[in-house]
């Protein structure tokens, strides 16, 4: 069945449908992941979003049962060169097309990616709609061009309400604003006993739970879209709890401690983004997808300092709290996918709370 790929510019792009039959509405973004496309479809992260991969073959390992990164998978759809029809892996259970028809999730292969995705690094992201008929393009791309992209992603895939990870370890409380099944993982690799809690808990009844420490989880959506999280950070910062921000909660820290965000061009989002420890010079390669980030600028009159940059555009990938024990990274260092070069910033958090307990610097916790 043909399917077709309707821009906001007017641009259109003529293929085939796998997947679901249905239509679906997004922004359009690309990955150049090579492999790993189960954990990026499962990414909350990729709330209504349209995924476009850059690798030009995908599916050719099928769908297994251990790499989801969330029970519902909230992607719009997916964009890829050729998908592979019969899979071969002794893990995989089923194909990508058939995965995708169960999750409702359309997809559109047989178009030239390439020349998608110069054009989404020429133009930036865009508003795209997968379609099964182009007779009415001329209404979808006057509706695409009237409509702001939606502002309730977080809302969307957050827990509605808090659940239990029992462990004997130190006691973290994830606040999901879109967290990773990856990062739940290595929490528990690490005995820690973890308490999930909606993205809207209000400081006070986190510090109820009596934590040791708080993560604050990735997530989509534009951060400024999240006044809850803001105010939260900045209530939990006076306890002296230790913090760790992801990709999201990282730039939500940034905001609550008076620095400020900014829409990229393009994003990022792959598996081999580096990123330099402007302490130790070395580079990690980093796994990553975010559309905004914290602008180095807005950081001048903070109690924020950098600590890791990106070595192909220079923005911010990494901060410390000068006074309180909270520091934050812009990638995903459970590497999922991706390589696992930033896995220790897991036992940062550990050794953080370790130190943090032994001072005694919590308050009232």
């Amino acid at each position: 069945m043909k399917r077709y790929l309707i821009l906001e510019d007017g641009t259109i792009f003529n293929g085939l449908a796998f997947g679901s039959n249905r239509e679906s509405s997004g922004e359009v973004v690309f990955t150049t992941s090579m492999t790993g496309y189960q954990e990026v479809l499962t990414d909350p992260s990729y709330c209504d979003q349209i995924i476009t991969f850059t690798y030009p073959l995908v599916g050719n390992y099928g769908i297994n049962r251990s790499d989801y990164e969330s029970i519902r998978p909230a992607a719009s759809g997916i964009i890829v060169n050729e998908h592979a029809e019969f899979p071969n892996h002794h893990e995989g259970i089923q194909s990508l097309s058939s995965w995708l028809t169960a999750k409702d999730i359309p997809g559109l292969y047989g178009i030239d990616t390439r020349k998608l995705t110069r054009k989404i690094r020429q133009h930036g992201t865009l508003k795209g709609r997968l379609s099964n008929t182009i007779e009415n393009a001329k209404e979808i791309i006057e509706e695409m061009n009237a409509s702001p992209l939606k502002t309730d992603q977080v809302s969307k895939v957050s827990t509605k309400s808090p659940y239990h990870l029992p462990n004997s370890g130190n006691r973290v409380v994830v606040v999901d604003f879109g967290v990773k099944t990856g990062m739940l993982r290595e929490l528990s690799r690490r005995l820690c006993d973890v308490i999930v809690v909606p993205y809207n808990t209000p400081a006070a009844d986190i510090i109820r739970l009596q934590p040791d420490g708080v993560l604050l989880s990735n997530g989509p959506g534009d951060p400024k879209d999240v006044p809850e999280g803001i105010t939260m950070i900045q209530e939990l910062l006076s306890y002296n709890i230790p913090i760790l921000g992801i990709c999201l909660g990282h730039q939500l820290l940034a905001l609550a401690c008076g620095g400020n965000t900014e829409k990229l061009k393009f994003g990022h989002r792959g598996s081999n983004h580096p990123v330099r420890d402007l302490k130790t010079g070395k580079i990690a390669l980093t796994s990553q997808n975010h559309g905004y980030a914290v602008t180095e600028d807005s950081l001048m009159n903070t109690t924020l300092e950098l600590t890791h940059q990106a070595v192909n555009d220079g923005t911010v990938e990494g901060l410390k709290h000068k006074v309180k024990p909270a520091f934050s990274i812009q990638y995903h260092p459970e590497a999922s996918p991706g390589p696992q070069d930033s896995n220790p910033i897991f036992d940062d958090f550990m050794n953080m709370i370790k130190t943090t307990k032994k001072e005694g610097l919590m308050q009232n916790a």
